[in-house]
């Protein structure tokens, strides 16, 4: 009896005293059998991914199924947005076993009255253990960056920190938002970096980055690299870029660029006391990124320029308009005075459905005739290519935008671990857009899953006769690089890319500047003399061919640094490919502009 009351005891306390705990499950109190579902941050974010740890205990003899249901909801002042995911798991008869996951979140588009939106993920078990269901929320403030903070930092410097979001000297701050940070715990990090891709900002101490698993932070230098601000707080003053394991920074440094994102090392008190005004304003600084809500908010309107290359289309309403009017002559006074004239009255009852179906038929015959099956579109994609320290990845910055017909399926599997995420369109001129400025992603219905380690996605993530942009994040592994035959002198180099490459820009390690063009894959090529004035027009050329947020995380880390960096490249390609999403758009351009170091043997 008395461990039965420990059990409802624990229950009831533990969402109290660890925000993170989606639920514990006991089928019954006699049995050893128990479920528990931990979200590893305590934060559901404003779009990516929710980490969570599912731990099964089957203390029976027989072989159980579970089966987990998401919702995600982002709601403001309209109809929420929706997203649902699924998961299934095997528990073995008398083994523990432990599954990690990542929710899918929809993206936070919808604020109440222009300054507060939340986040809700909904989680429901059901199966051979019964069924228990809990949720985890998150306000957050419009163009409040999203951040976590480690469980050492956050204890002592959370109710400060809140407070100083809307303190009065920032004129009420974030307004509704009273929460800076998430916590996280740094010995139960996820090893996969989208589970951080909804994050803005992780903060933890030098400590804290000992503590991590191997995994999980190669798996924020990931996320890092594609845009994310890391923020290292050092209790020892030997602490560097080196002794981190952050090998492409200088050592001695304290803030670093990497790819598109930055590392920042500051020095810490053992009281591990933060100062609230700076710590907001570090996460919130002008020099750093946008917020991914941001970007997906305002950059991809009237000003984006992919959308503006692809071009606007226009319904033919008058082409309609004459039909119907058609329609109407015809089922009205010709059907009366014609068809079923007088004394024929019957035939009404023929012809008129007759009629309609003839006009129904036809102007399903037109919508295909016009618009087609499938669609079209265009992306461009910034990539910064790393062959150094053992990585061979690709970090990917993948915008696009496609216009449809008719669509008989809507489901794709998107190509390579990634981050999808509608984005905003502008409704001024757009009679083919669904998400727009008007209705910030009212009533949109998405799923999510991920089965056989690929996510799927389905509903109106592309919709029928519809006008939708995307973007998309991701870490590819590959071989290709720009690699040195030899440096001394006139530079020999050679692209080990599998696709030819137009035109590329080279700063040597003596500041030097030179061009190549028209790169075939595996051969070798000598480069041309060039300045640093037309490899820097070169760079802002490629940066006007992006949204805001892309452009700021190429100019900021390459074009402005790019003598400084030394041994760097910016090259343009219109024949790499994309990141695969659904397979009913023909990309009929993408345009890549790659960057990265120089690989030497």
């Amino acid at each position: 009896m008395l461990s039965r009351a420990l059990l409802i005891a624990a229950l009831v306390v533990a969402p109290l005293a660890a925000q993170e705990n989606l639920f514990l499950h006991v089928p019954d109190p006699k049995s050893k059998t128990r479920i528990e579902a931990v979200a590893l941050f305590s934060r559901p974010s404003p779009g990516g991914f929710l980490p969570v740890r599912i731990t099964v205990n089957n203390g029976s003899d027989q072989e159980g199924k579970i089966e987990l249901a998401t919702t995600c909801t982002a709601s403001g002042y309209r109809e929420d947005s929706l997203l649902n995911s699924s998961f299934a798991f095997d528990a073995p008869a008398e083994k523990s076993t432990r599954h990690d996951i990542l929710v899918p979140c929809c993206t936070l588009m919808n604020y109440s009255g222009g300054s507060e939106g939340t986040i809700n993920v909904s989680v429901r078990m059901s199966g051979s253990f019964g069924s228990i269901s809990n949720n985890l929320s998150a306000a957050y403030s419009e163009n409040q960056p999203a951040v976590l903070l480690s469980e050492p930092l956050y204890t002592p410097n959370a109710s400060m920190l809140d407070s100083e979001l809307t303190s009065s000297s920032r004129g009420g701050g974030y307004r509704g938002g009273q929460t800076f940070a998430g916590r996280f715990s740094p010995t139960s990090m996820p090893e996969d970096w989208q589970a951080y891709s909804g994050y803005d900002g992780v903060g933890m101490t030098d400590a804290d980055w000992g503590l991590l698993t191997p995994g999980a932070r190669n798996a924020i230098l990931r996320w890092n690299r594609l845009g994310g601000q890391l923020v290292i707080y050092a209790l020892s003053s030997s602490t560097n870029f080196s002794t981190l394991g952050i090998s492409d920074s200088a050592s001695g440094a304290r803030e670093a660029d990497r790819s598109f994102g930055t590392v920042s090392i500051l020095s810490i008190g053992s009281d591990l006391k933060l100062d609230p005004p700076a710590t907001v304003d570090l996460f919130s600084r002008a020099t750093n990124l946008p917020t991914v809500v941001q970007s997906v908010r305002n950059d991809f309107r009237s000003a984006w320029p992919l959308k503006t290359n692809f071009g606007v289309q226009r319904y033919n309403y008058a082409l309609f308009i004459l039909i119907l009017v058609a329609f109407g002559v015809l089922v009205g006074p010709v059907n009366l005075f014609v068809f079923a004239k007088s004394g024929r009255r019957h035939r009404l009852f023929i012809t008129t459905p007759l009629i309609a179906l003839g006009t129904s038929a036809l102007l399903v015959a037109m919508i295909i005739l016009i618009d087609g099956f499938g669609g079209r579109g265009s992306r461009i994609q910034l990539m910064e290519i790393r062959p150094d320290n053992g990585e061979n990845s690709a970090y990917v910055l993948q915008e696009q935008i496609s216009r449809t017909g008719i669509l008989m399926d809507k489901s794709f599997s998107v190509s390579e671990p990634a981050a999808i995420t509608p984005v905003v369109l502008d409704s001024a001129d757009n009679q083919w857009a669904r998400l727009t400025d008007e209705n910030w992603g009212q009533g949109m219905r998405y799923e999510a899953n991920f089965r056989d380690g690929k996510l799927q996605v389905a509903g109106d993530w592309f919709q029928s006769r519809s006008e939708q942009g995307q973007l998309v994040r991701a870490v590819i592994p590959t071989r290709g690089r720009i690699e040195a035959r030899n440096l001394s002198g006139t530079p020999s180099l050679i692209s080990t890319f599998d696709f030819p490459i137009q035109t590329l820009y080279f700063c040597d390690q003596a500041g030097a500047f030179w061009r190549a063009d028209n790169l075939e894959p595996g051969k070798a090529f000598t480069c041309t003399t060039s300045n640093a004035g037309t490899a820097e027009a070169f760079a802002q050329d490629a940066g006007n061919e992006l949204s805001p947020r892309s452009r700021k995380a190429l100019l900021r880390s390459k074009t402005n640094s790019l003598a400084a960096r030394g041994n760097h490249f910016i090259a343009f390609t219109e024949n790499a490919p994309g990141i695969d999403t659904f397979e009913g758009i023909k990309w009929q351009k993408t345009r890549t502009y790659i960057t990265g170091p120089i690989a030497t043997p």
